[in-house]
């Protein structure tokens, strides 16, 4: 039985909510990603592509999402 560390309802509802901000890449652990979101979220440019990435998070099948997101799974 696979082992997830990291949900994509959480980290997808992360990018369409608070993608502005870039929370869910800091969810993921991807902190450099997600600073960068922080310095430009006043140019909305951010909470466009957070949009794009959270119905991408949440279409992917469990397995590909923890595939190329969870750095914790295990198969």
């Amino acid at each position: 039985m696979p082992f997830f560390t990291k949900s994509k309802l959480i980290a997808g509802l992360l990018a369409i909510i608070l993608g502005t901000f870039g929370v869910h890449k800091f969810y993921l652990g991807n902190w450099f990603q997600g600073i960068i979101y922080f310095i430009f979220f006043w140019t909305y440019i951010p909470a466009i592509i957070g949009l794009i990435e959270g119905i991408r998070y949440l279409i992917l099948s469990d397995e590909s999402f923890a595939r190329q997101y969870d750095k914790g799974y295990r198969a």
